[in-house]
């Protein structure tokens, strides 16, 4: 399937009509929770609440917890966001996916419509 890839917005949720976008954002189903580099949250202004234990490829690590809001496509959701610059760029986790009613579709490697289940 490859990498996906996607252009998001996201926005301090006090501002949301102020969204940073972000392009080449690399959507990873592996990851709980989308992170961004500490540069980008501060530009944001993003509000630390808390810190957390996160396990990456290299071992654990501390990581700052915030929250957001994240856009796709006209689709928008409150997020929990994790500052880390363990990785340089944006992670969208597989949470915020579905918090955008998102899936990533194996076949095409493309972002599809997700289902809202209420069961």
């Amino acid at each position: 399937m490859g990498h996906v890839r996607v252009t998001i917005r996201i926005a301090h949720p006090a501002r949301r009509e102020e969204p940073v976008e972000v392009p080449n954002a690399l959507v990873d189903t592996g990851a709980t929770w989308t992170t961004v580099p500490r540069q980008l949250a501060d530009r944001l202004g993003l509000e630390v609440i808390e810190q957390l234990p996160a396990q990456t490829a290299a071992g654990e690590v501390t990581v700052d917890h915030s929250f957001a809001v994240v856009e796709y496509d006209g689709r928008r959701s409150f997020a929990d966001i994790l500052i880390s610059d363990a990785y340089p760029g944006v992670l969208v986790g597989v949470v915020t996916l579905e918090g955008l009613r998102l899936a990533v579709d194996p076949g095409t490697g493309r972002l599809v419509d997700a289902k809202l289940l209420l069961l």
